[in-house]
């Protein structure tokens, strides 16, 4: 094990700097290095390791979403206000119709079956999306109309409403009912979510305002609430609906709103993580892909990527109307909002261990689409920022 993690760190490490060497985001080396590791190339990844790949993945992402909590401003996301909330489905939802208008035609599917892929691929990456706004914050673009803040709120909810939407699908195929309940479900559990984090933030906010310690030591209790959340969500989500990964931003949220140098000092240490973090995240996707179903992918595949994307992008620009937004400002969103990896990582084989007769097409569409669309999503983003965001220096 100790050896896999050497590798993994080294060379996550290592590629990550060849890349930005190259001017590609970091993110595509440590996609790499994860699919060379990985057990469908070199095997050289311990088995341990990629058994609890799926939670160290989620360590990785719960980092990032509590640094985007401390680093968001609620009065921001007052101002961004209606865009912000259709965001978090309605991009998703014309790139699912996508699917089900194109992918019989492409792939030769049922409607049911390209619903199931649709609903797969729809999920915006956080892991991808997050880091990058939080940058942007720090830096000052897109300050004016809170461009970051609208893309970081859809991003923390899309991938909640995707998996609803792929667990009705899936049911339909394996001829069970929908459970109608489970929608109605997704804005409760948005609000508990957001709720109860913010109340643990504002508590965090009074505690470390009456006891003084190390920022590292509020670092530990702080990710320890993170963890109770996501564990909460685990065991009683089937009878309290609750978002926990609105939570952990949340937390952030109600801290800086209360203590906010300390929500600055608190995201500092946090990035510190991120950089360990980041490599894991991203060389374990990598991991998660086989690479003998992306050699199976003809260019049918790729096409009906391409213009599902455009559904997502015009689906963007429906969300955007009738704001103050710029086109370029407009058109920067709908680049940004592209990227896919965690969730098609993490459910893009389940049809397939479902049995379902679509599973194996799907898993190629989901490799496919991390494939294209983290690296070039990512490298898009840091292409575009300078030449479509204007820059307000003094934000901090």
């Amino acid at each position: 094990m100790f050896l896999s993690l050497g590798l993994i760190l080294l060379f996550g490490l290592l590629m990550g700097w060849v890349s930005k060497q190259l001017r590609l985001p970091s993110l595509t080396g440590m996609l790499l290095v994860g699919i060379v590791l990985g057990p469908y190339v070199f095997n050289l990844i311990d088995p341990s390791i990629l058994n609890v790949s799926a939670q160290l993945r989620k360590i990785a992402l719960i980092i990032i979403l509590a640094r985007a909590g401390l680093t968001l401003d609620i009065q921001d996301l007052k101002k961004v206000g209606r865009p912000a909330i259709l965001m978090c489905f309605l991009p998703a939802c014309f790139e699912i119709l996508g699917f089900v208008l194109l992918a019989p035609r492409f792939l030769h599917l049922s409607v049911l079956e390209a619903g199931i892929l649709g609903t797969v691929i729809a999920a915006v990456s956080p892991a991808v999306v997050v880091p990058k706004m939080i940058r942007l914050i720090e830096e000052g673009y897109g300050h004016k109309h809170a461009i970051p803040q609208i893309i970081l709120a859809g991003a923390s909810v899309d991938d909640v409403f995707v998996i609803v939407m792929f667990t009705a699908f899936t049911s339909l195929a394996l001829g069970q009912s929908i459970s109608f309940k489970s929608f109605f479900n997704i804005p409760i559990s948005i609000v508990t979510g957001g709720v109860v984090g913010i109340l643990i933030g504002i508590g965090f906010a009074r505690f470390f305002g009456k006891f003084h310690m190390r920022d590292t030591i509020k670092v530990i209790l702080f990710l320890s609430f993170c963890f109770f959340l996501i564990s909460f969500e685990e065991l009683f989500g089937s009878v309290i609906p609750f978002a926990s990964l609105i939570g952990v931003m949340a937390i952030g949220l109600g801290l800086s709103k209360r203590r906010n140098i300390v929500a600055i000092r608190l995201s500092n240490k946090l990035n510190k993580l991120w950089i360990c973090a980041e490599i894991f995240l991203f060389v374990l996707v990598g991991a998660t892909v086989n690479i003998h179903y992306a050699l199976q992918a003809g260019i049918n595949t790729i096409l009906l990527i391409v213009f599902t994307l455009l559904f997502r992008m015009l689906g963007v620009f429906v969300c955007l109307l009738k704001t103050k937004l710029t086109r370029n400002e407009r058109l920067f969103c709908m680049i940004a909002y592209t990227p896919k990896a965690t969730v098609q990582a993490a459910i893009g084989g389940v049809p397939l261990a479902m049995g379902l007769a679509c599973g194996n097409i799907v898993l190629i569409v989901a490799v496919i689409a991390i494939l294209l669309t983290a690296p070039l999503g990512a490298f898009a983003i840091e292409f575009f920022t300078p030449r479509l965001l204007d820059r307000e220096k003094s934000v901090q």
